[in-house]
């Protein structure tokens, strides 16, 4: 190593945010592996070396710290040094006492430099790790913009200002069909809205870095299908939830297809519903566009559970409804006039399961003629 290497070191230390105590420190062990290894020093001996960067010049030696015994008593010297040549060494040592003798290997400057600049390229990574843990994880559970960059074996590859984060195929909406647009030589469409679903900090252990892999790295974990995107979402798009005026009170998703959103006024001049639709429906008209489509219902919480189920099951007009609770169960029978039992329903159950999740009532509908229970 030389001056400008050390000089190199403190800039990159200090541009990276890096601590210089502890990088010349791992290049110390990393040089004294390396010591071990290829100059066989201590082989088959537990021998105590040290190794000294002048911080200024980047000039390397090793030690090794020797008991000082009397010549006669000399029987390791990788472990002991005569009392002769110990003063010469240094004049005030006596017997017992422990001595650093300099062993520095011929032409040990090169492979000291190459450790040193590996060390330095691990360190400059684990800070700009560890930049990316401290940038996202304060948005944990949050919206982040990205760009779909290119599909994976597992999922895709977002990206995101300062880093690629990974989308998994299960926390990727079904229809939104990224290969397509890349097969006809589009590329991928522009900026989406991604959930930010898990940071994992590498740098604390919480996670190995599979090195041959050079996406294994990603600390990011975004998802399109989590039901607190809408909910995000909406937060966005509508004063009056982002002021707190109006209240998300549930969500029940099934991404891709259809949502529903129970939301509730603190004022009663204000229409919680009107206010998440917006003027001619622009609110949630971009709210389906970022969703790829997907079908949004908002509804009216209500307090009084009759009254809430009723809501949830829109567009279906409901004529009756009964609850049951047993031992923890919540059972909700719904009449519906016939002519409405299909659409109550819906495709594959689809508008029935969705409001059970988001009243928290299971939910049988019969129809008023028939008195045929449904699911």
């Amino acid at each position: 190593m030389n001056q400008e290497f050390i000089t190199a070191i403190d800039q990159i230390a200090k541009s990276k945010g890096i601590n210089r105590e502890k990088l010349f420190e791992a290049i110390k062990q990393s040089i004294e592996v390396a010591c071990k290894k290829h100059f066989g020093i201590g082989a088959g001996v537990k021998q105590n070396i040290k190794i000294n960067i002048n911080e200024t010049t980047g000039d390397v030696k090793v030690f090794a710290s020797k008991k000082v015994v009397e010549d006669e008593q000399l029987v390791n010297s990788l472990l002991e040094i005569g009392i002769t040549e110990a003063k010469a060494i240094n004049p005030l040592v006596t017997i017992e006492d422990i001595i650093d003798v300099e062993i520095t290997p011929k032409n040990f400057g090169r492979i000291a430099a190459q450790n040193a600049k590996q060390v330095v390229i691990q360190k400059i990574k684990e800070a700009e790790r560890q930049m990316v843990y401290d940038e996202y994880s304060v948005k944990l559970n949050d919206i982040v913009k990205g760009k779909v960059l290119r599909k994976e074996k597992n999922g895709y590859i977002v990206e995101l200002d300062f880093t690629e984060a990974s989308l998994p195929l299960t926390e990727a909406i079904p229809n939104e069909n990224f290969e397509a647009q890349m097969e006809q030589g589009n590329g991928i469409s522009g900026y989406k809205a991604f959930y930010l679903l898990n940071v994992k900090d590498f740098n604390k252990n919480e996670g190995k870095i599979d090195t041959k892999n050079k996406n294994a790295g990603a600390q990011v974990i975004v998802s399109r299908t989590h039901p607190e995107l809408v909910k995000r979402l909406f937060e966005q798009e509508v004063v009056e939830i982002k002021e707190g005026t109006v209240v998300i009170k549930s969500i029940a998703r099934e991404a891709g297809s259809r949502t529903k959103i129970a939301v509730h006024s603190n004022d009663p001049l204000v229409d919680p519903v009107g206010a998440c639709v917006g003027e001619k429906g622009k609110r949630i008209n971009n709210i389906v566009q970022e969703l790829n489509g997907e079908k949004i219902d908002v509804v009216r919480w209500c307090e009084d559970a009759k009254e809430f189920i009723k809501e949830a099951l829109s567009p279906a007009k409901v004529l009756e409804v009964e609850l049951e609770e047993d031992g923890g169960e919540r059972n909700a029978r719904v009449i519906v006039p016939v002519n409405i039992l299909t659409l109550a329903i819906g495709k594959g159950g689809q508008n029935v399961r969705l409001a059970a999740k988001l009243t928290g009532w299971k939910i049988d509908i019969k129809s008023m003629q028939t008195d045929n229970e449904e699911e």
